[in-house]
């Protein structure tokens, strides 16, 4: 079984904004998938399978900073050990340190100032889980990364977006698949490139 977890806040307030494209990425994965949402307890989720390997997708009900609780309680009920997560389970979460419209597949690494990553840092004791980060860029001087996080794209934006959500959800399939190194390889940008990248 491999556990995918989008982060975001729970709402339609929130539902378009920088921080909840996360839950977009498992949405159009669940869509594309044919895997109903449904909430049970701490979170929307859907179980099904990508290939030979099954998946149960998660959306946590609980605010961004809250994450923690809720996925570890998701992954004790799938028989995931909250120490041996690194090869069942794969977050997808906004990073503010990748350009707009860029993806990038890690296997650990801290929360980098994200909240929801550090909340589940903390609660499962371990960092060691994949990622699939989102890259929606920094804010504009004077704009405080709070308030940018939870607002939504812009009209120019949204197709970037778009293409970076779909990119995700490959990504994800290839992830599920082929293994975390083959989708490294294949979604991950080479360094010399990231200045002229983009989607």
């Amino acid at each position: 079984m491999h556990l995918i977890v989008g982060l975001g806040n729970p709402g339609d307030r929130y539902a378009r904004t920088r921080h909840n494209v996360g839950y977009r990425v498992v949405e159009r994965a669940a869509a594309r998938w044919a895997i109903p949402l449904t909430p049970i307890g701490v979170a929307r989720q859907g179980r099904g399978a990508v290939g030979q390997t099954d998946v149960t997708l998660a959306l946590p009900l609980a605010w961004m900073n809250q994450s923690g609780p809720a996925v570890k309680a998701v992954a004790e009920v799938l028989g995931l050990p909250a120490g041996q997560l690194s090869d069942s389970m794969t977050v997808v979460h906004d990073d503010l340190d990748l350009p707009l419209g860029r993806l990038r597949i890690k296997r650990r690494g801290g929360p980098g100032g994200h909240n929801g990553i550090l909340s589940l840092i903390t609660t499962l004791d371990t960092d060691e889980f994949c990622r699939v980060k989102l890259g929606v860029g920094r804010p504009p001087v004077g704009v405080d990364a709070a308030d940018y996080v939870l607002a939504p794209f812009g009209a120019e934006e949204v197709s970037h977006v778009d293409a970076m959500i779909e990119q995700a959800v490959l990504a994800l399939e290839c992830l599920l698949t082929d293994g975390v190194a083959a989708a490294m390889n294949r979604f991950n940008v080479r360094e010399k490139e990231d200045d002229s990248f983009e989607l």
